[in-house]
């Protein structure tokens, strides 16, 4: 006869129940890898922290404050998110969202995305870096690169292609690669990468018609060349002027006082935008390896590292040397730098930064330039260039 007392039966029975419960559910559970549970460490290495958080990696809160200093400086506004990418907060792991929890838009840094769409078909063999496009008159469009000094019907190889996209910003070559792996496709694949939340890629070229088309419904009859008039007009003023003259109606006829009013209206419809967080999500995804083959991983960096147009921007504010594999743009009242500072140092705790900064509603080219540059004086000072 035991001497348990009664509650002890009762709770070893309880005990016995739990077992032959938890037993029940191995045997249920599916096969497979055991599943990952991440430790303390790993939880501090994703955190984001607000500025003047006390647990914060001791880069952040000078970095905030150096950012807002920038931001005070600059007419209109400027949003930056920076991610220290390792193991552990005592490592400096940890993100800074200073980007107001909303869609930026992105201009022709969208070219990265795509750039990663291509050479995931060339690293699925469905296509090649040899393979050639034909140049055709639909295709040019206004912007950086020789693209559009070219003869329509002239082959390019789709490595050309990649390489004048993502070093020179060349927007004809943007758009071809686009043409390449179609529009739908193409935003099907950012959907999968990163969820819903960023807005609609589309060319350069569609850009412009969903621009100007809101000022006129005669603007969808224009052809593409005619755009690209209205675009080498001289100021904004001038461009309405030419606009309207292609469309052989009155100044008054169409619906916008300025050029500024246009593209305040365009990017209103979130097309070529995304939340800050959302591009530094793709970019810690390209250099983890999470997107693309080792080669091709290496050759997105290898063209980034040559970007020419970002050497005026954050790059030109870091310590010389320092390896920043990034892409910049710039648009109407609008300018993105987006890039990995030590992209291959991405394991551990080698010093891999990423930085997303936009501007908008900016009045000087210049002034832009160096607000970009006081940033990379900043992420300087604050360590994250090492």
């Amino acid at each position: 006869m035991s001497d348990l007392t009664q509650p002890s039966v009762s709770r070893l029975r309880t005990g016995l129940t739990l077992l032959a419960f938890a037993l029940l559910l191995v045997a249920c559970r599916p096969e497979g890898p055991e599943p990952q549970i991440s430790s303390d460490t790993d939880a501090d290495a994703g955190a984001e922290y607000t500025p003047g958080d006390v647990e914060a990696p001791p880069w952040l809160n000078p970095l905030s404050a150096a950012i807002n200093g920038i931001d005070a400086t600059l007419p209109g506004r400027f949003g930056v998110y920076v991610r220290r990418l390792g193991t552990s907060r005592e490592a400096g792991a940890g993100s800074l969202d200073m980007g107001d929890g909303r869609a930026w838009y992105l201009a022709s840094t969208i070219s990265v995305p795509v750039a990663i769409a291509v050479l995931e078909q060339v690293d699925a063999g469905t296509l090649s870096l040899d393979q050639t496009l034909a140049l055709a008159q639909s295709d040019f469009v206004d912007g950086a690169g020789d693209l559009l000094n070219q003869s329509p019907g002239e082959h390019f190889r789709i490595a050309t292609l990649l390489q004048k996209s993502l070093r020179d910003g060349d927007a004809v070559a943007t758009d071809m690669l686009i043409r390449t792996v179609g529009e739908v496709d193409l935003n099907r694949r950012v959907r999968d990468w990163l969820g819903r939340g960023a807005g609609q890629v589309t060319t350069h070229l569609q850009a412009r018609y969903d621009a100007y088309g809101s000022v006129h419904p005669g603007v969808m009859k224009l052809s593409n060349l005619d755009l690209i008039e209205v675009q080498q007009a001289e100021d904004g003023a001038a461009r309405l002027e030419a606009l309207a003259g292609l469309l052989e109606v009155e100044r008054e006829a169409l619906d916008a006082s300025d050029m500024g009013e246009v593209y305040e209206r365009y990017c209103d419809t979130g097309a070529n935008a995304a939340p800050l967080v959302m591009v530094a999500n793709l970019l810690e995804m390209l250099v983890s390896g999470e997107l693309l083959s080792p080669d091709s991983t290496a050759l997105m960096l290898e063209h980034l590292r040559a970007n020419s147009a970002g050497r005026r921007y954050i790059r030109a504010g870091l310590p010389a040397g320092t390896d920043f594999a990034q892409q910049a743009a710039t648009h109407v009242a609008r300018a993105c730098n987006v890039g990995v500072i030590n992209p291959e140092q991405v394991q551990g705790d080698g010093g891999t930064t990423i930085v997303i900064a936009c501007a908008e509603a900016f009045d000087d080219q210049g002034e832009v330039r160096q607000a970009f540059q006081a940033l990379g004086r900043a992420l300087a000072e604050a360590g994250l260039h090492r």
